[in-house]
């Protein structure tokens, strides 16, 4: 993903794109996001951050924990201003048929954030995460409020992510734009950061034993 391959998808430019139709509730409704502005059926959300995740495919094994782990930390999200869309080559009603299925049959049970349906794969194209077979892999993206990709992340089919990792980032990102302070490796909220001179950034590491 080097400007040298023509990627769409760098670091500190905007995110690319996105529509198409998703479920909302018990619900199919366009859904369009585009230089910060998320457009879920007649609801048009600015200021947010966004988390974009692509996933393979609606009733396989992985998927299910990933988007059940994204319902649990959903209030986390939104606490911090963020919404959360998932996305996969499903279809809509493919989509509606996984959340009417039973957790406990694999299914999703209610999932409060939307599920695009990705089914001519331009946005998995679009953010480079279509692989052999046609479909994406678990590719996530952090978006700030302005349509900026601050982070990007891809995974092969056979491990999930970790969304509690996905908030910390969040909240990282979000700091630095408010502060103009950096963020070292591991911090968490209420760590200390560091001023990004070479003259100021001793206050923190005259601290390191």
């Amino acid at each position: 993903m080097s400007e040298q391959n023509g990627s769409k998808v760098k670091v500190g430019t905007p995110a690319p794109a996105i529509k198409g139709q998703s479920v909302v509730g018990q619900e199919i409704v366009d859904l369009s996001y585009e230089g910060g502005v998320l457009t879920v059926g007649d609801q048009k959300i600015k200021g947010k951050y966004l988390v974009l995740f692509f996933y393979p495919l609606d009733f396989t094994f992985v998927c299910p924990t990933e988007i059940l782990a994204f319902q649990e930390k959903l209030s986390a999200f939104k606490k911090i201003g963020a919404e959360v869309i998932g996305v996969s080559v499903d279809s809509p009603f493919t989509h509606l048929a996984w959340k009417n299925t039973p957790r406990n049959k694999g299914g999703l049970g209610n999932v409060d954030f939307p599920l695009l349906a990705d089914l001519n794969k331009h946005g998995a194209g679009d953010y480079e995460v279509l692989i052999e077979g046609g479909i994406a892999a678990r590719g996530v993206f952090i978006i700030d409020d302005s349509g900026v990709l601050q982070s990007m992340t891809v995974n092969n089919l056979g491990v999930g992510r970790n969304v509690d990792e996905l908030l910390r980032l969040i909240e990282g990102f979000k700091f630095v734009a408010e502060h103009g302070e950096v963020c070292p490796a591991n911090w968490t909220p209420g760590d200390d950061t560091i001023k990004p001179t070479p003259d100021d950034s001793q206050e923190y590491f005259a601290k390191v034993k």
